[in-house]
């Protein structure tokens, strides 16, 4: 990994405002949609992202594996290399280091002969600017965080002064009322101006880090034009379901950063931190439209904080022993078919039972 903090402040940056926009999309639906429906294609796009994580993670194991055998020198076919080759190989490439350094000896001299400039290798010609960018990026952007955290209390507080079926607005907005969608648009279109601004800046710091030569590392997503509208939107999507079904949004874009070819170690770090303003924004909204059970979202945050805390214990304890990263992406996809297994049983205990729950729309309280 790169001389950088675990969590991608410009992911989140580009990512998070249309995923906000998404779940609190997804949240109406979840008042009006049929119970039966919902819990269909909630199993179904469980079932399908366990699969590509969990197909993601084989294949990030079997590279790490394939990568030990050949620092351990272990062929193909099990053998183990002999230590005289072992050390000819050494040989070898400490020959074509060697040669590799008179070269560029070489070239200094002809630099200094040519230009009277004496070329450091300690600074390998990096010129000021990058020098600039790789120095801001050994730390947290205030920049970006703050105006993630405007963007997350603007949302709040309209969503909060707009009530809901189930939470009378302070203003004395009606659920449904010309006021009430007005509101609704106001919040959607701050929303979309964070998202254009973000965009507009994550572009012009990947021109400027193309024109100082910056080196990307494994992982590192490249925010040019196409992936500033393209990875946004399927984010929006991500908290769509998030919101019309009512999980948290990790659960949907931490496989979605690993398909994207995230670092797994970045992309569980990002998505625990998307989650508080994600999943935040949909209890709001829930509260709204009194769609939160109060004893079990007690008993659940206690639950879900705590597995949580001793899951990253855990799993930082096995990375290290083991050093495999691919143990984040087995976590990720475990967790989600688990989710996918587990809410099947549900339902079908529900529907034995022949229990049923009415939302009674986006202006009712439900049952």
């Amino acid at each position: 990994l790169a001389d950088r903090p675990l969590v991608d402040w410009d992911l989140i940056l580009v990512m998070e405002p249309l995923t906000i926009a998404g779940a609190l999309i997804g949240a109406f639906l979840n008042k009006v949609l049929p119970e039966t429906f919902l819990v269909v294609m909630l199993v179904a796009l469980l079932s399908f992202t366990a699969y590509n994580t969990l197909k993601k993670a084989f294949k990030m194991y079997a590279a790490e594996s394939r990568h030990m055998r050949e620092e351990m020198g272990i062929r193909a076919d099990g053998t183990k290399e002999s230590e005289l080759v072992r050390m000819a190989h050494d040989e070898e490439d400490e020959d074509e280091a060697e040669a590799s350094d008179h070269l560029l000896d070489d070239d200094d001299r002809g630099s200094d002969e040519e230009g009277g400039e004496d070329v450091s290798l300690e600074d390998d010609g990096m010129d000021e600017e990058l020098k600039e960018i790789l120095e801001e990026e050994r730390e947290a952007p205030m920049m970006n965080i703050m105006v993630l955290v405007t963007m997350f209390i603007v949302v709040l507080f309209i969503n909060l002064m707009k009530g809901g079926g189930a939470f009378p607005s302070p203003l004395g907005i009606k659920c449904g009322s010309t006021s009430f969608w007005v509101a609704n648009f106001i919040m959607l279109g701050w929303i979309f101006i964070i998202s254009v601004f973000a965009r507009a800046y994550l572009v012009r710091r990947f021109e400027l880090k193309k024109e100082h030569n910056y080196q990307y590392v494994d992982g590192d997503i490249q925010w040019d034009g196409r992936a500033t509208i393209v990875y946004p939107v399927i984010c929006c999507l991500a908290g769509f379901f998030a919101g019309m079904f009512g999980v948290g949004g990790g659960i949907v874009k931490g496989p979605l950063m690993l398909a994207m070819g995230v670092h797994p170690a970045v992309s569980s770090a990002s998505s625990a931190c998307m989650i508080l303003f994600t999943s935040f924004t949909a209890t709001t909204s829930f509260i709204v439209f009194g769609l939160l059970v109060p004893d079990y979202a007690v008993v659940c945050f206690v639950i879900g904080f705590l597995a949580t805390l001793l899951g990253q214990i855990g799993l930082f304890y096995l990375m290290a022993k083991y050093k495999r990263n691919s143990y984040i992406a087995f976590s990720i996809g475990g967790v989600v078919l688990l989710s996918a297994f587990l809410m099947t049983i549900q339902s079908l205990v529900s529907m034995a039972e022949g229990a049923h729950h009415h939302s009674g729309g986006i202006c009712g309280k439900g049952d």
